[in-house]
Parts: C-alpha cells; sequence; structure tokens
C-alpha cells in the first residue's frame, strides 16, 4: 500500500501533505469527485498574489491556478509557455493553441502516427528483446516532432530529436529529478556533470529552433499546416503576435511533454493488454474485423479499443494530480471548512481507484467503460477546468492509433511475468522497467 492509499484509509476525503511545498498554505489532497469538480470548476481568473479582485457574491469561494506552481520546470521550457502563465494570459494562450489539437486537424495527423509507428516497429528484428517504452518513446517524439515542427527525415530533425531524448532521459529516474526540485544541486561543473550537461543540451535545442523560427519569419510559407506555423500566423485579439521567446518556449514546452506523457501511456497500454490474455483476445477480434483500409479515423472510434485505453489512462494514470488550486477566499466542501490561501490537489491516482466509482479497481477490466461513462471529475487522466491539457485529443488519438497498428500487424510477448510497478519519471509516473517485451516478428497477411 503506497503512503497516498495509507493516507486515504485514514481520512477518506481530505488530508493534508505539506512536504509537497506548494503555496504558503496548507496543502490538501482529495480524490472525491464532488470535491475535485467544486474546486476545478471555480477556476478564478486572478492569479495568487497578483491582480488580486475583490470578493463579491459572484467570485466568492474561487479559486485561483497561478502557472508560478509550474516554476521547476522553468530550467526546461522557461517561462512563457501556456503552463507557466496565469489568469487573463493562460486563457489567451490555451485559446491561439487550441485548433491545432481538435476537429479536422486530428485527421491530418492519423495517417502520420500510423506510418511512423511502422517504422519505428521495422528497427526491431524478429526474438529481439526491448523495452516497450524505449519503442513508443520513439513513436511519439518522431510524431510530436513532425506535427509540432513539420520535420521530415533529415540530419536536422535527427539532430534535434536525438537532443530531445537525451533531455528527457536525463530527468528520466527520481534521483536525477531531484535536479528540478533542488535549485541547490543545479551546479554546471561541465559537459560531465548531470546539470552541465543539461545546459549543454539546453543551448544546442535553442540553437536549432531560433534558427527554425528565423528561417520561417524570413520565408513564410501559409501552406505548411504544422503547429509552429499556426502558432506564428496567430494573433490575439489585440493583434499580437507571439515573440521568437514565446515561440521557443510553446516549441519545448509541447515537445517535451507531448512525447513524454503519451510514450508513458502507450506502454502501459502494451503491459496490461499482454498481461490479459482475455482483453488481447477481444481486442484483436475488434481489429480484425476491420477493413483492411480502415481509416484511421474509423479504428479511433472502435469501442473496446477505446475501452482499453482508457482503462490504461485509469489503472496508471501518467499524472498523479491535477493542478494545484488555490482557495482565495474561505470554503467549505463536503462539510469541511478551509482558510483562504489552502492548495487544493485533486489525486488522480487515488480517483481512479475508488472501489465505490470503479468496483475491484486494482483489476484491469476495459468493459467498466462499456458499462457505463464516468463523469470527469470521475475519470481525470488529463486533468480539467482552465488548466486541462490542451493535447488530451491527440494524446487519445496517438494511443489508440499507434496500440492498433502494433497489434494489428505484429505480435509481441512480455519478456517475463513479474509485475511492472510505477516510478516517478520527471513529473510523471512510467513503468519502473520499461515493460520488456519480445518482438515475434510481422503477421502474415
Amino acid at each position: 500500500m503506497t503512503y497516498l492509499e495509507r493516507a486515504q484509509t485514514k481520512t477518506p476525503d481530505f488530508f493534508e501533505e505539506d512536504s509537497l511545498g506548494f503555496g504558503d498554505g496548507p496543502t490538501v489532497i482529495t480524490s472525491h469527485p464532488e470535491a475535485i469538480q467544486y474546486i476545478l470548476s471555480r477556476d478564478r481568473v486572478a492569479s495568487l498574489k497578483k491582480n488580486r479582485v475583490p470578493a463579491t457574491a459572484k467570485n466568492r469561494q474561487a479559486f485561483s491556478a497561478p502557472g508560478e506552481f509550474n516554476r521547476i520546470l522553468s530550467p526546461l521550457i522557461g517561462d512563457t509557455s501556456a503552463i507557466m502563465l496565469s489568469g487573463e494570459q493562460h486563457k489567451t494562450r490555451r485559446q491561439l493553441m487550441a485548433p491545432a489539437f481538435h476537429g479536422d486537424r486530428l485527421t491530418v495527423y492519423g495517417q502520420l502516427i500510423c506510418d511512423l509507428t511502422h517504422e519505428q516497429v521495422n528497427t526491431l528484428a524478429p526474438g529481439q528483446p526491448f523495452a516497450a517504452r524505449d519503442l513508443t518513446q520513439q513513436i511519439s517524439l518522431q510524431t510530436i516532432a513532425k506535427v509540432v515542427l513539420g520535420f521530415t527525415d533529415g540530419p536536422k530533425s535527427q539532430t534535434m530529436l536525438n537532443i530531445l531524448t537525451e533531455t528527457a532521459d536525463g530527468f528520466g529516474s527520481p534521483a536525477s529529478a531531484m535536479l528540478l526540485f533542488f535549485n541547490a544541486l543545479q551546479k554546471d561543473l561541465g559537459a560531465w556533470s548531470p546539470w552541465g550537461r543539461f545546459l549543454q543540451l539546453k543551448r544546442q535545442l535553442d540553437e536549432l529552433l531560433y534558427t527554425e523560427i528565423d528561417t520561417r519569419l524570413q520565408h513564410p510559407d501559409p501552406s505548411r499546416t504544422d503547429i509552429l506555423s499556426m502558432l506564428m500566423a496567430s494573433r490575439t485579439e489585440a493583434g499580437e503576435a507571439l515573440t521568437k521567446q514565446e515561440l521557443r518556449d510553446e516549441l519545448i514546452a509541447l515537445l517535451l511533454a507531448g512525447h513524454e506523457t503519451t510514450a508513458t501511456a502507450i506502454a502501459w497500454s502494451l503491459y496490461w493488454i499482454h498481461r490479459d490474455t482475455g482483453v488481447k483476445e477481444k481486442l484483436l477480434a475488434e481489429l480484425d474485423a476491420l477493413s483492411p483500409n480502415a481509416s484511421p479515423s474509423e479504428i479511433a472510434q472502435l469501442p473496446y479499443l477505446s475501452a482499453v485505453c482508457k482503462e490504461t489512462l485509469r489503472r496508471s494514470p501518467v499524472a498523479m494530480f491535477t493542478f494545484p488550486r488555490v482557495a482565495q477566499e474561505p470554503v467549505d466542501i463536503l462539510g469541511y471548512h478551509f482558510e483562504p490561501e489552502t492548495v487544493f490537489l485533486g489525486c488522480i491516482f487515488l480517483t481512479h481507484q475508488r472501489p465505490d466509482i470503479f468496483p475491484n479497481p486494482t483489476v484491469f477490466r476495459p468493459e467498466r467503460f462499456l458499462e457505463r461513462k464516468f463523469s470527469p471529475y470521475e475519470f481525470i487522466p488529463f486533468g480539467n477546468g482552465a488548466r486541462r491539457c490542451v493535447g488530451e485529443a491527440l494524446a487519445q488519438y496517438e494511443q489508440k492509433l499507434a496500440i492498433a497498428t502494433l497489434l494489428r500487424n505484429y505480435t509481441f510477448r512480455l519478456a517475463h511475468q513479474t509485475p511492472e510497478k510505477a516510478k516517478r519519471r520527471g513529473v510523471t509516473l512510467a513503468p519502473a522497467r520499461g515493460v520488456p517485451m519480445i518482438f515475434e516478428g510481422k503477421k502474415s497477411p
């Protein structure tokens, strides 16, 4: 039983955990869907200790979602990306970015995801052992690089992908992730030191990104459909374009966060599918019933495939908590009273393990998502409210298409039956051993 599970057993609705170090007030964790809904659906525009708005009957008992809580990520992604902003600035930036991840844009990315999945599997030899997390990282990294930057294969693209992979892996273990949490460890002792190597990679990545931005500014191409081109063409209501620094920070945030989380979700999917023969057989039967020429959109709408992907995100959520909210006024929730400056975290992991919502929660059972519809505060893998993940639709689309492409065309097996456990990878939760698997080969036509 984990620390969080033990704490919830003692105080099921709310419990304090001040070691997380958010804000000036106490940090309170909850897994109760009603409490999470109350907190996440009452975001106030004003940020923590900035732009205070006088309390009125309309905004009393509201919560802020200050971007400065992401300050530990500043060395990685800078200070001007959407996840670092608060209030109206955050809202405006999300409005600029949202169209790139929804609607018709997804259909443009569908075949790309399938093709890149084939491309990465073709680097494996039959009988070869591999870590699923390494394979899915390359699939997701290639996908996000092409979606965000529009890169085609070439030396420039490969150099950037190599730098991104090394940067992400550099914070992959709990020990190395401590570099982000403690400023005292951020010492540049040369390229052989962890922080020194990170700074070297950051400089190389910045040089590539700024060169790409300058080139696009000098030679605009309105036919391009990648996210960088869309962001460069976008304007705020005041007619302002994003600065080079803002473009750079958004690109880094999208490239790193956009591939790390999705890669982990796909790897967990492969683990759970191959752990349960019944689940695998049902999924294969659904996939085999497809037309050979089924479109990516048709594949993504398959009910059991969707249920498997959702159950993966329920059983093994990539994020542990929702984004912190801060009470701006005294607040009463479920009969509990909290003072201003109390920081609230919705615990995604504990919410997904509640037996009153998900009976037998430790059992991987996709059918639960076919039997009922869960509220967005019961099943909450991407957060909710003003800080809901902007790339949610693309992440789910990629998860479904990558899994479908892998299982329709190739066969794999787990290298052993030892249960896979979650461990912290940067600020996410990933399979501790990376899901060791054996590639058995391509399926017969």
